[in-house]
């Protein structure tokens, strides 16, 4: 500690937050539910689509055409797994960059057919395996930003757990991002972060709290447009409750931008994703 002390690039660590470490614990129970869940919940008739036309059919990412409330939609969302087989195998949820250009693929048939799109994230980032990296994970990311930045449909999408760096960003450049009330969105995760800033991750609790990356945290930041509320507990306390909620939030938010003009959509994509991190000095 006091080498770090001496150093003074390294910032000394901040007071530890119990409310961001339970957020994170909440985010990350292994109970809450996962993205299929909610597609399974929420939406009708899911046929899904497989392949990226390219190289393969990642079980890290599951994307198809639904029905919401009567509207035919697409959905897209990663997948998990609930036993350690299936984790491994879809590999915790962390797509490789076929994943990423498979969900892209149908983004572009729900344009092509003017289906708006919802996507549903929980995961901590995407696989940093050797073999993703060849195959172009960066390329493929930044490719979903920027299609999915001026795609001709409406977009909402919704973190249910984690929200992790790029992989995570690259199925939220909507026209409207939510949030679960116990979900987290950050650039890194707290252990990765402490790692980075403090050579030990067992600061992780303070990483938490200076990542200011709870939903309201998060919110106030601009960096999503609303916080769906919880059942006490989080959502595997209650989950016909949990996925009520969800519903009602995203049918108001998706009645909201459903009907509005093309060229106002796209513009105010563009603004409200300009407008994030902005920062003014007053004297």
């Amino acid at each position: 500690m006091a080498d770090f002390e001496a150093t003074r690039a390294i910032p000394t660590p901040a007071p530890a937050t119990p409310l961001a470490w339970t957020k994170t614990e909440l985010a990350r129970d292994p109970q809450r539910p996962y993205p299929m869940d909610f597609i399974q919940a929420l939406f009708t008739d899911f046929s899904e689509i497989h392949g990226d036309r390219a190289y393969g059919d990642d079980p890290a990412m599951t994307c198809g055409m639904a029905y919401f409330h009567g509207e035919p939609v697409m959905v897209v969302g990663n997948l998990k797994g609930r036993t350690l087989k299936e984790r491994v195998t879809r590999k915790f949820g962390s797509p490789e960059p076929e994943g990423y250009r498979k969900a892209l693929r149908a983004m572009k048939i729900a344009e092509k057919f003017g289906r708006p799109v919802f996507t549903f994230l929980d995961l901590a980032g995407a696989y940093p395996g050797i073999g993703a990296e060849e195959r172009g994970q960066g390329e493929a990311i930044a490719r979903n930003l920027l299609e999915m930045s001026r795609l001709k449909v409406p977009t909402i999408a919704t973190i249910t757990g984690e929200g992790g760096s790029g992989g995570a960003l690259a199925l939220a450049v909507a026209d409207r991002v939510l949030m679960l009330e116990n979900a987290i969105y950050s650039v890194i995760s707290p252990e990765g972060c402490a790692s980075i800033m403090w050579k030990d991750a067992s600061k992780k609790q303070q990483a938490a709290a200076a990542l200011k990356y709870t939903s309201y945290d998060v919110k106030r930041l601009g960096c999503v447009d609303d916080v769906i509320d919880e059942p006490a507990g989080g959502t595997q306390m209650d989950l016909p409750l949990a996925m009520r909620m969800v519903d009602a939030r995203l049918t108001a938010h998706f009645n909201e931008i459903r009907t509005m003009p093309l060229k106002a959509l796209l513009q105010k994509r563009y603004e409200k994703f300009r407008n994030i991190a902005q920062f003014y000095t007053t004297a």
